[in-house]
């Protein structure tokens, strides 16, 4: 595959493609987008228009570079068949939440696919192409230029692969908005994006107690009516070392060297004891 794109969506985009389409004309559209040949591109809606300059072949009479006019037009979803997807990308909370986070989760292909339909282009009904070069052959090298410039701009922005299917950005996210779960996930995020208030102090007021001298004594109240020991007795001497890691035995999983696991945690225990009485 080629690594024109950097983000997942736009290397999907070009995987899509070049499973309909011939290598060697792919091949030649990378280096057309590549090479600056495309002198203008646009987007509307599920409508890729380009501008995109030609070669010089006198063989051919063609003395002064040429400018093609290349479109491809994708094939929009219906209404009914939104409303199927919209419906079943609601009920899963894993996707409507990173979608309402303006995020496309790797896996929502997956969702469309259980509808028996599709976000990347499955099929050459999917989409249109044409261009105004003397090619006969679909794609030319043109039109496979183009691919890969909407392939960088869904490295932008993956939502255009919605909008190149007959769905905004702006609509999705409002019929997602509309439905139970994500009537929740829209009030916890407008909650989130409340600016911070401002408060009077950060610590807890300080409040007054009142100790009656006559009850309590201010030495015990400061001192406490319990003194530590001055001394604290030594805790008695384990007769058995490092008897927690006994159970692992000479030799567990972990441990690459030759020598006995239980033997050196023995010698480690004996130092740290040995340690501590000082």
């Amino acid at each position: 595959m080629s690594q024109f794109s950097r983000s997942w969506w736009g290397k999907k985009f070009i995987e899509a493609i070049e499973k309909l389409t011939d290598a060697g004309r792919l091949s030649r559209g990378r280096s057309y987008a590549r090479g600056n040949k495309v002198k203008s591109f646009d987007i509307e809606g599920n409508l890729v228009t380009a501008q995109v300059r030609g070669s010089v072949n006198p063989y051919f009479g063609v003395y002064k570079e040429p400018l093609y006019l290349t479109t491809i037009e994708f094939k929009p979803l219906s209404k009914a068949k939104w409303s199927e997807a919209i419906a079943l990308i609601s009920s899963k909370a894993s996707l409507i939440s990173r979608l309402l986070l303006n995020e496309i989760p790797d896996n929502i292909e997956d969702t469309f696919h259980q509808l028996n339909l599709n976000l990347l282009p499955g099929s050459r009904k999917d989409f249109i192409t044409s261009c105004s070069c003397p090619d006969y052959s679909n794609p030319c090298k043109h039109i496979a230029g183009v691919y890969y410039l909407v392939a960088a701009e869904l490295d932008q922005d993956p939502f255009l692969l919605f909008e190149l299917r007959g769905l905004s950005r702006e609509d999705l996210l409002k019929e997602l908005a509309k439905s139970p779960l994500g009537q929740a996930l829209s009030a916890e995020l407008q909650l989130e994006q409340e600016p911070p208030q401002p408060v009077e102090s950060y610590y807890a007021p300080l409040e007054l107690e009142r100790i009656s001298a006559k009850t309590t004594k201010l030495r015990e109240f400061w001192q406490g009516a319990k003194r530590l020991p001055q001394t604290i007795e030594a805790p008695p001497d384990n007769p058995v070392s490092a008897i927690p890691v006994k159970t692992q035995g000479d030799f567990p999983a972990f441990w690459d060297r030759d020598n006995s696991f239980i033997e050196a945690m023995e010698t480690l225990y004996e130092q740290v004891k040995t340690k501590g009485q000082f």
